[in-house]
């Protein structure tokens, strides 16, 4: 359990999930959901190792949360992700009726917050969570990222299945 700690902070743990994420051949992006100040879940991008496309950081997370708390609505909770959410993810948030959103840095290609789609000023959306974006220091979680990304990339044939 982890109290006390702050948006960064928080941050700084879906980055450590992110680096994992990456390290196990993955697109580096990593995700945890808070409740009260304790980290309830936390997850990093499983789409190749599950050979599953819905296996995002976001999703993954949002069903360990309503494990966690055995319910599927996360109205009290807090998600922490490194990148913009995707289409998917952003409606799986809104579903989930996640109270806040938190990302570190923004995807002019394939986010949908508050890039493409914009998903939740659409009026079909069901929940807007508070959104906060460029949470912790956004060039270096981006950075960081990428960097592990291409590290990988350099050292293996994933680059030739996986894109950020």
């Amino acid at each position: 359990m982890i109290r006390g700690m702050t948006a960064p902070s928080f941050m700084d743990l879906a980055l450590k999930t992110a680096e994992n994420a990456g390290k196990a051949g993955e697109v580096p992006i990593g995700c945890v959901i808070v409740r009260g100040y304790e980290v309830i879940a936390s997850a990093g991008n499983r789409t190749l190792t599950d050979r599953d496309p819905t296996a995002h950081a976001e999703i993954l997370a949002i069903r360990q949360a309503a494990e966690a708390i055995g319910t599927e609505r996360l109205v009290d909770c807090d998600l922490y992700v490194t990148l913009e959410p995707c289409t998917m993810c952003a409606g799986a948030i809104s579903f989930a009726r996640i109270r806040r959103l938190y990302y570190g840095a923004a995807d002019p290609k394939g986010g949908a917050v508050d890039s493409g789609v914009r998903f939740f000023a659409q009026p079909t959306c069901h929940h807007v969570p508070e959104v906060y974006s460029s949470v912790g220091e956004t060039a270096r979680i981006f950075c960081k990222a990428l960097v592990i990304f291409s590290e990988i990339c350099s050292s293996t044939s994933v680059c030739t299945s996986a894109s950020p």
